[in-house]
């Protein structure tokens, strides 16, 4: 039975293989290593997001979703920066200098 989720790719081994992360509610729930090849080529990139159809260890299909990506790398730039301001309040609080 096939099963459709959202996946990200985490890296890309010996320039054959990638591995994607699948996801349910943000959480990843799985793995699976597919032939890069099978990946749209504008995905072909660590952090790309694709919608995926997957059955048993089978990707049936995989769409790249350019904007979702672009919403996660703006939301962890927008965190780091929170919590670099955060930290930067503490040390002076506390009297550290940044050199």
């Amino acid at each position: 039975m096939s099963e459709t989720h959202t996946a990200v790719l985490d890296r890309i081994v010996d320039g054959e293989n990638a591995i994607l992360l699948l996801e349910a509610d943000g959480d990843v729930i799985d793995e699976r290593i597919v032939d890069v090849e099978t990946l749209p080529e504008d995905g072909r990139h660590e952090g790309a997001v694709f919608d995926v159809t997957v059955d048993e260890d089978t990707l049936l299909e995989a769409s790249y979703r350019e904007a979702a990506e672009r919403e996660r790398r703006e939301s962890a730039r927008e965190r780091f920066d929170r919590l670099s301001e955060r930290l930067s309040d503490d040390d002076r609080d506390e009297g550290y200098s940044s050199r």
